[in-house]
């Protein structure tokens, strides 16, 4: 018998939803075969098994919280091989060279771990070859095979499942491959259920906030697919049934005339201990300030626990400093208006301003390269600041589950255009809810337009574990001086928090006036990036 735990799963990620179990008790698997599907804060993901044989116990319910490190499932090795599950929920083969290894990038990738915990910071010229990975490698949300091919076919009712790369191109019919057994028990059954179908993870918390049951929706997507239009038609069914008015309720709560005042102090104290016990199951008190009843607790998503770990330690550990400076936007914006124009004759797209301030980010971030670093701590207690062969640079994005960072690779090799493309790109799938994982990882500088929101400024937290954040207000109509004289331009305040451990005020200011000078006068610019 062997246990898989829930494996590590990244970006400081320690517990995961259970979606659905794609294996029954008693069915054989093959390495590398989709065990379950499970929903971080960050996406919904694969976990394979890195064990062949047949499952024995399923370590969990449909909907439960799986924590990492935990047993996730029993394997039978029906071979005789033995497996032992590392710490982190990995396997140890029984060859050398079956340990598991970084999941590398492409050949210009930066030399710094793909899957980093949090705390931890990335380690250079560390880069594997992804032809090396194989069968019993537990990767964070990609599957453990070296196939090109990263969507696997799932089992349906009575259907035939197909095996995934590195495990033979043989098919079994579901549960063939389990010895005649009785009816599955309920307990059983109930392990076997498998979640309801639903079109992405953002339904599945719009569902679970309102308090609706997805097993008793009817999806009107493809195959039963349940849709957010259907989440919603449920919750405004519920809304408009009719509940006690407050009348009703306060006789209901009053106390019979007949009651003596013991007895009616009793009740009293039942009625409040029960509405404490109902309103917040597990808490010590629902006491609330100035008298105020509690309306609601709501428990914080996976998503709010990532950012608020993050902010956290940031916060905690990072001595920032913030420097700003206004700027005028004038001619940058004329110069988007133009690009506009020329687009629109030629059909394709002009840069948004987010893009051409990235452009100018990146250019800077090439003048002063302190900013674009990781502190690093040895293990002998020493620090180290890590630079890099390139920046991946970040963007604050908001989106329906909460505030996301999606990573452009190696941007600095970008224009404008392209920079344009991958933002475009990104936000596209972070509010669809279909973002992985890897682009939510490895930034080394986040640039956060909060103007969108009607900010004129802010003092942003930097991004744990880089060291610089730039923010942009929004643009307004100021008084500006122009060559002595006053005029009417369109003006930003820019805002750059960095780390001082790594970089003075010299260095931040002036990356934040080499920007401030791009956008003022961008045409010049261009020409020199």
């Amino acid at each position: 018998m062997t246990t898989f735990n829930l494996p590590d799963l990244g970006e400081g990620l320690t517990e995961a939803t259970l979606l659905s179990w794609l294996v029954a008790e008693g069915e054989t698997i093959v390495v590398d075969q989709p065990i379950a599907e499970v929903e971080t804060a960050k996406s919904a993901i694969e976990v394979p098994s890195p064990y062949a044989g047949v499952v024995t116990t399923l370590h969990g319910a449909v909907g439960e919280t799986m924590i990492v490190d935990q047993p996730l499932i029993t394997v039978d090795d029906e071979s005789g091989r033995e497996g032992v599950a590392d710490s982190s929920g990995g396997a140890a083969d029984s060859s050398d060279d079956a340990s598991p290894t970084a999941a590398a990038e492409d050949a210009g990738a930066l030399s710094y771990r793909e899957e980093e915990r949090a705390g931890t910071t990335p380690a250079t010229g560390e880069v594997s070859d992804p032809e090396e990975e194989g069968s019993g490698n537990v990767l964070i949300g990609y599957g453990t095979s070296t196939s090109s091919n990263s969507r696997r076919r799932r089992r349906r009712n009575g259907a035939s499942r197909q095996t995934p790369a590195g495990g033979g191109g043989e098919t079994a019919q579901a549960g063939s491959s389990a010895a005649p057994a009785a009816a599955p028990a309920p307990q059983q059954k109930a392990a076997q259920q498998k979640a309801p179908r639903v079109s992405s993870p953002l339904v599945r918390r719009l569902a679970r906030e309102h308090s609706v049951p997805l097993g008793e929706l009817s999806g009107s997507g493809p195959d039963g697919m349940i849709l957010r239009a259907d989440v919603q038609a449920a919750i405004n069914a519920s809304s408009e049934q009719e509940t006690p008015t407050a009348q009703s309720r306060a006789a209901a709560d009053q106390p019979q005339a007949t009651e003596t005042p013991a007895a009616s102090s009793k009740a009293a104290a039942s009625a409040e201990a029960a509405t404490s016990s109902k309103s917040a199951p597990g808490s010590t008190t629902a006491a609330a300030p100035g008298g105020l009843e509690v309306r609601e607790r709501v428990p914080m998503s996976g998503m709010r626990k990532a950012v608020a770990t993050t902010l956290s330690r940031s916060r905690r550990e990072i001595p920032e400093a913030t420097v700003w400076q206004d700027v005028d936007m004038t001619e940058v914006l004329a110069l988007r208006a133009r690009l506009k124009e020329q687009a629109a004759r030629d059909g394709g797209a002009a840069p948004s301003l987010l893009a051409l301030l990235s452009r100018f980010v990146l250019a800077g971030l090439s003048r002063h390269p302190d900013l674009a670093t990781r502190l690093e701590e040895r293990e002998d207690g020493t620090q180290e600041i890590v630079h890099f062969d390139g920046v991946n640079l970040g963007f604050a994005a908001q989106t329906p589950a909460g505030l996301v960072v999606p990573v452009i690779r190696h941007a600095e090799r970008l224009s404008a255009r392209g920079l344009h493309t991958e933002i475009g790109r990104l936000v596209g799938e972070a509010r669809e809810g279909s973002i992985s994982g890897r682009e939510l990882t490895g930034g080394t500088f986040t640039v956060n337009n909060y103007g969108v929101f009607g900010s004129d400024g802010a003092t942003p937290i930097i991004n744990h574990p880089e060291v610089g954040i730039l923010g942009i207000g929004r643009i307004l109509d100021r008084a500006w001086a122009v060559n002595g004289a006053l005029a009417v331009r369109k003006v930003a305040t820019l805002t750059i928090a960095f780390d001082h451990r790594v970089c003075d005020g010299g260095t931040a200011g002036g990356f934040l006036n080499f920007v401030a000078t791009c956008l003022e006068d961008p045409s010049s610019a261009l020409a020199d990036l």
